[in-house]
């Protein structure tokens, strides 16, 4: 059965919840045991989102958006570069 997918937002607000539990004196395990995720979850959270605030998050989702639109835009580029080559090769 899958488990339930936070949002960046989430995932964010409770690393910080983790960091201050942790700052209380909470072992690492009683602190992933309060925002009910694994251990293993937590240190992927903590490589993918590490020291993020939200302003990074929204940044980086922004950042995302516009390298999917380029990439799209290339390989459509790419595509009528070889189409016209083709064409061209045909002309000659």
């Amino acid at each position: 059965m899958a488990g339930k997918r936070e949002k960046p937002e989430e995932i964010v607000s409770k690393l910080r919840q983790v960091e201050v539990l942790q700052g209380q004196g909470a072992t690492i395990s009683e602190a992933v045991r309060q925002i009910g995720v694994t251990q293993q979850t937590l240190y992927l959270w903590r490589k993918l989102y590490g020291g993020m605030q939200r302003s990074q998050l929204a940044r980086l989702k922004e950042l995302e958006k516009e390298n999917q639109r380029l990439r799209r835009a290339v390989s459509d580029l790419t595509l009528d570069k070889l189409i016209l080559s083709e064409a061209a090769k045909g002309n000659f």
